[in-house]
């Protein structure tokens, strides 16, 4: 009697009065209506020339490509500064997932600082996806069913420098290290690839972020008797050790510097007189083809007339497979999204048939490239040519060896 009471009043109701019931009973596709996209990055400090405002750039580039929609939900890019300091990094971050409703954070492009998002974004459920970070601990130890190292890591980064110094005799090795999480991976991960190799660590030597003189440390780099100055530092860092170096005459000796995390504007800032030959690893470079050339081409007109950074063209690719996963999941969930972007290939103009695994790193190939001469650039920004493709398989540390506890045995 009552079932039949419920059904008369059902149908007693007006058809757009049933259905709305209905729609409102069902969980929403899209959380607050809007899928929200943060941007955290350093935007002023010694990395913001080679990710920083151009990785939001590319951001809204991505999200304006994909229709500005999806599911039918607007896409927001916001973006706030790091500052390189996990407690400012952290501030934001919260406060994006907690107040401002973000759904994934990009960028974070300070390995202390996304260590620490990544935790806080575990225990939120939202995505993380780095693109600039370089610490292995992101996909070892510190891993999560929600994070994602997007560009690159310090062991692929380390990889091809590292074998192609070795085949060329240069076996003896000294670290210049920035003191914080980027750097001691970066050393710790060289270290292991080095010894694989059969090449010698003579020792290191420290340096605070930021510091402008590094003759202290390029002083113990020449006493030890390397014939490599492995630099585990990254934007101006890198930039003022080579600078330094050569003004000590050490290139001149044969002691060469190791690129180990190197980036197209540093080399521009260092100009070709001085970087030529450097080789260092990246899976992206803008005149490498017709398609790197055409994003290139696009990303110019909107930020400084001039050619994105792998980690800015990476972005753009990053947060167009996190919309491509939404649109798949049927929802903005973290769960479900993180589920498609494990599952759906990635090929865009950068990237060819790379895979998400479940420890969160991204896989695909990467390119050893090496600074020209002088004489073999034709243009401001053609610096740098393709010396060989590296295989995923082989950039990247095997997924049973980075100690990820979502990793089964």
């Amino acid at each position: 009697m009552k079932r039949r009471t419920l059904l008369a009043g059902a149908a007693a109701l007006p058809a757009t009065a049933w259905l709305g019931a209905r729609a409102a009973s069902a969980a929403p596709a899209i959380s607050d209506g809007v899928v929200k996209i943060g941007v955290l990055d350093d935007m002023s400090g010694v990395f913001a020339d080679q990710q920083g405002m151009g990785d939001y750039v590319a951001a809204q580039m991505a999200a304006e490509d994909f229709g500005g929609k999806v599911l039918g939900a607007p896409i927001q890019v916001i973006q706030g500064d790091l500052e390189n300091k996990v407690d400012v990094g952290l501030s934001v971050a919260r406060r994006w997932i907690d107040e401002d409703k973000v759904d994934a954070i990009f960028g974070l492009g300070n390995s202390a600082v996304a260590l620490a998002v990544q935790g806080l974004c575990r225990q939120r459920a939202r995505i993380d996806v780095v693109i600039a970070a370089g610490t292995t601990d992101l996909t070892g130890k510190d891993c999560s069913p929600y994070g994602v190292h997007w560009t690159y890591d310090n062991y692929s980064a380390a990889k091809g420098p590292a074998d192609y110094l070795v085949k060329q005799g240069k076996k003896k090795w000294f670290f210049i290290t920035s003191d914080f999480a980027f750097g001691h991976s970066l050393e710790e991960n060289a270290t292991g690839i080095l010894k694989a190799l059969g090449a010698q660590v003579l020792g290191h030597s420290l340096a605070p972020l930021g510091q402008s003189d590094f003759s202290g440390n390029l002083v113990a780099a020449a006493a030890s008797g390397a014939d490599v100055v492995g630099i585990a530092a990254g934007g101006a860092d890198f930039i003022n050790i080579c600078k330094q170096m050569g003004e000590f005459g050490m290139l001149r000796h044969g002691i060469v510097p190791a690129a180990l995390n190197c980036s197209l504007t540093n080399i521009h800032s260092l100009g070709l007189p001085l970087a030529q030959g450097i080789v260092f690893s990246q899976p992206y470079y803008w005149n490498h083809d017709a398609p790197s050339r055409a994003f290139a081409a696009r990303f110019a007109k909107r930020f400084k007339n001039r050619p994105p950074t792998a980690f800015q063209a990476s972005t753009w690719g990053a947060v167009t497979h996190y919309l491509k996963a939404i649109a798949a999941a049927g929802t903005d969930a973290a769960g479900p999204v993180m589920e498609k972007m494990r599952a759906l290939p990635i090929n865009d103009f950068m990237t060819k048939n790379g895979k998400l695994r479940i420890d969160g790193t991204v896989v695909r190939d990467m390119f050893l490239l090496r600074a020209k001469t002088p004489t073999e650039s034709h243009g401001e920004w053609d610096l740098l040519e393709v010396v060989e493709t590296i295989p995923g398989a082989d950039a990247f540390r095997p997924l049973d060896q980075g100690g990820c506890p979502l990793v089964k045995s």
